[in-house]
């Protein structure tokens, strides 16, 4: 599968906004775009002049970059999100939300959606009891998302255990003393708090 393994901050910079995807350094004065908020390259500084098809992309490759997910896979979540019921772009989101990734990072297990993506792929995760090493899983309203018994003594997991549980999405429950959470709900459009113009990407596709 292909992957991304070039500088994250750079993707910041193109986007002209923090994606929040090295964790607690985009919180410091060391990151990247505190420093440079400008496109990367020898001309990323000039002001160019966005045609309408441009902003559409430039919203899609946010958003695609925001949940690390590539092009192909994100064309099925768009097409999923258009056979539902409902708003196409609020389905859309509501689906990236759902990554299991996305879960862990959300409750606070994984400093950055980069970190909860290792963390899965590496099987630390149970979903109802059963084993789950795939990023792109999609929750379920009901599921219980745990960390394996064998791995709860893994010195990462222990400090998580000592941590206080920050400002959670009311889609979402995490209990640090067992590791464990719960989706109370689906996420809707109010509780994805990055900043997606998610009917530019819906113009995009529909072309």
């Amino acid at each position: 599968m292909a992957k991304y393994t070039e500088s994250k901050c750079r993707l910041c910079r193109r986007e002209g906004q923090k994606l929040f995807l090295k964790g607690e350094r985009c919180f410091k004065a060391t990151c990247a775009f505190e420093k440079r908020p400008v496109a990367p390259g020898q001309h990323g500084a000039d002001r160019k002049k966005i045609s309408e098809y441009g902003l559409q992309l430039r919203e899609k490759q946010k958003v695609k970059r925001i949940y690390g997910v590539l092009e192909g896979q994100f064309r099925k979540y768009y097409e999923q999100a258009d056979r539902q019921k409902g708003i196409t772009g609020d389905n859309m989101l509501s689906l990236l939300e759902r990554r299991l990734d996305n879960v862990i990072y959300r409750m606070g297990i994984g400093s950055s959606r980069s970190q909860a993506r290792q963390l899965v792929t590496h099987g630390h995760f149970t979903v109802n009891g059963k084993k789950v090493n795939i990023a792109s899983y999609i929750v379920k309203a009901g599921d219980v998302i745990a960390v394996k018994e064998s791995k709860q003594d893994n010195k990462y997991f222990t400090e998580i255990k000592q941590m206080k549980v920050g400002a959670m999405p009311k889609w979402l429950e995490f209990n640090p003393e067992t590791l464990s959470g719960k989706i109370i709900c689906l996420p809707e459009r109010a509780d994805v708090d990055a900043q997606i113009k998610e009917n530019l990407i819906v113009e995009l596709y529909s072309k």
